[in-house]
């Protein structure tokens, strides 16, 4: 290498560490501003608490006695609805084993879509819901999501699912 190419070359470099060092310093930077005001901290110890706190719970339903679940339908169709529309549908079950069933999760597979259900027990033959919300903003022509249903069932893991055409 010549000598005018590694004097371009340690000034560049220079430059853009001493460009780093500015941002740092200053707190411009997102990363600066969350380190300076510890931002970061409190918002991953609130998410590692609520984490912490989701699994502990799905491992305790996980190790209850085994029962059966039942739904009315695992499928429904909305049919035609309008761009930015929310629609609801309620999935009904029934707990037809012989022992109490907890829902534990409604994992959607998509952020479009919002399960809600109850963490109560449902006693043997009685029934429950989970109703499901689907926000069809941005989401033109044809929609198929699913819900995965987790649970202390036989099938720890069952799929509900919609289709919607959005207009």
């Amino acid at each position: 290498m010549n000598a005018q190419l590694k004097t371009v070359l340690l000034t560049v470099l220079t430059l853009s560490a001493l460009t780093i060092a500015i941002i740092e310093l200053t707190g411009i930077s997102r990363t600066a501003l969350w380190n300076k005001f510890g931002v970061a901290q409190e918002v991953n110890l609130e998410g590692l608490k609520q984490l912490e706190a989701h699994n502990h719970f799905q491992d305790s339903v996980a190790g209850l006695p085994k029962t059966k679940i039942s739904f009315a339908e695992t499928h429904f169709d909305f049919g035609k609805i309008k761009e930015g529309d929310k629609v609801r549908h309620t999935y009904t079950f029934t707990n037809t084993g012989s022992n109490p069933l907890i829902i534990s999760d409604a994992i959607p597979s998509c952020g479009c879509t919002i399960p809600s259900f109850s963490r109560k027990p449902i006693a043997p033959g009685a029934q429950g819901s989970i109703e499901v919300e689907f926000n069809s903003a941005n989401r033109q022509g044809a929609n198929h999501k699913n819900i995965i249903i987790v649970s202390n069932a036989d099938r720890d893991k069952v799929s509900i699912s919609f289709d919607a055409m959005v207009e």
